[in-house]
């Protein structure tokens, strides 16, 4: 084993000793999850906010709790003709809302429509279709690759939909060596810091850290998801929560024209 995937699943380990993973209880259902999940990507927030005297959040964990005010418009009937104005008002506190709000309608309006035409416009039927399996021609994550929200080749938005469905118990899984983590901003700088991957174009330095977390996740005794969560909740705020043996390194830019990262 890599010395540093070795030393890296000694400080998992001991962190995930103390630790619980999220149960997603606060979502209440697959529609909610399959929507949400489709806009989740650079959310443009520069503070942190209450929400209903809860809080703060920033960034990611903003726009659900601000999503989840109202869970009951967030289907395909509604969506599929959602304007970018509405979606603005919907996410907007204290003075700010989320980032390009009319991106975000037309993938919703494309989800939308698409759930519409091809699973009677329910996730759980997408959920049901997939008999269980991640990967594979019928599997989840081919399905959601349909539609322009889930369509990233490293299925990012795919596998935390996925992760939510199996914790929800909405999605028992089948095929369990296809889960991968969701490599996004905070995974790939502790995966860069700790030198688990080599520096890089973005999409290499994505699909790298996906492989080294899967090794990892392996060697800790963890699922993918579970290690995903974990390195997410505990990451954000410590770059070298995975060690600092490759120094001062930080995630390629952000791609401004990108709907996945």
């Amino acid at each position: 084993m890599d010395p540093r995937i070795h030393a890296a699943a000694a400080r998992v380990a001991a962190l995930a000793a103390g630790w619980e993973p999220p149960s997603f209880g606060h979502v209440p259902d697959a529609d909610v999850a399959i929507f949400l999940c489709a806009v989740d990507h650079k959310t443009g927030y520069n503070a942190s906010h209450e929400v209903d005297a809860r809080g703060p959040y920033a960034g990611s964990e903003l726009m659900w709790e601000l999503g989840l005010r109202k869970p009951e418009r967030l289907n395909a009937n509604t969506l599929r003709s959602v304007r970018g104005e509405e979606v603005a008002e919907w996410f907007r506190i204290d003075g700010e809302t989320v980032a390009d709000p009319g991106r975000r309608a037309a993938l919703w309006r494309e989800l939308g429509a698409g759930l519409l035409r091809d699973h009677e416009g329910s996730a759980r039927t997408l959920l049901d279709a997939s008999q269980g399996r991640l990967g594979g021609p019928k599997g989840l994550v081919t399905s959601l690759a349909a539609y322009e929200a889930y369509a990233d080749p490293l299925a990012k938005k795919a596998y935390l939909f996925a992760k939510i469905a199996e914790r929800r118990g909405w999605l028992e899984v089948a095929d369990p060596e296809n889960w991968e983590v969701s490599a996004d901003n905070v995974l790939m700088r502790l995966a860069l810091r700790a030198g688990l991957v080599e520096p890089g174009p973005l999409p290499e330095v994505r699909a790298g850290t996906r492989a080294a977390l899967k090794q990892l996740a392996a060697a800790a005794g963890l699922t993918p998801p579970v290690l995903d969560d974990l390195l997410w909740e505990l990451g954000r705020e410590d770059p070298d929560l995975l060690g600092s043996a490759a120094g001062d390194r930080q995630e390629p830019p952000r791609d401004p024209a990108s709907a996945w990262y």
